[in-house]
């Protein structure tokens, strides 16, 4: 595996691309309570053009609670069928910003809020990357498996993908 930092605008477009490609990340916050991670699986409304990414959630959800003691998270996405992996952490930032929240409504949050985009529980979490790692794969899988292969026969080390860190 070979290495590969990116900065400033590759950094973001490598970060960008992978979060749209994903999806869903678990976000982890921090319970003050407790030296374990809470995680919850969350789905990117956008990534912008600073980098930060963009969701919605409840105010009833410990990860709110846990977000009003401690702004610090980390994002995890994984895409094991094309092998490849992001980790970010980052601030958050909370708000009820309802130009955001009538641009990210769709079918799928409509689903989490019974009373609509009025729902006084919603919010907008933006989450300000602050450092990101990422893993990825520079072909796709079968070739990834004949080059893994020809590594342990040959014993050649075959150059499969790629990691580094994202400067943003």
């Amino acid at each position: 595996m070979s290495t590969e930092n990116l900065q400033y605008h590759e950094a973001i477009e490598k970060l960008r691309d992978l979060v749209n490609k994903i999806d869903i990340g678990m976000l982890c916050t921090f319970n003050p309570n407790s030296t374990y991670p809470h995680a919850v699986p969350m789905s990117r409304q956008e990534v912008d053009e600073e980098g930060a990414i963009w969701f919605l959630f409840s105010s009833a959800s410990d990860t709110y609670k846990n977000l009003q003691e401690r702004k610090n998270v980390s994002l995890l996405y994984a895409d094991v069928g094309n092998y490849n992996f992001l980790t970010i952490d980052g601030t958050a930032e909370i708000s009820q910003d309802k130009a955001r929240i009538e641009k990210y409504w769709n079918k799928m949050v409509e689903a989490w809020f019974e009373q609509g985009k009025d729902d006084p529980a919603i919010r907008v979490l933006k989450v300000k990357p602050a450092d990101a790692h990422y893993w990825d794969n520079k072909s796709n899988k079968l070739v990834t498996f004949l080059k893994v292969a020809a590594s342990a026969v040959s014993g050649k080390q075959m150059d499969i993908g790629r990691e580094g860190d994202l400067d943003l």
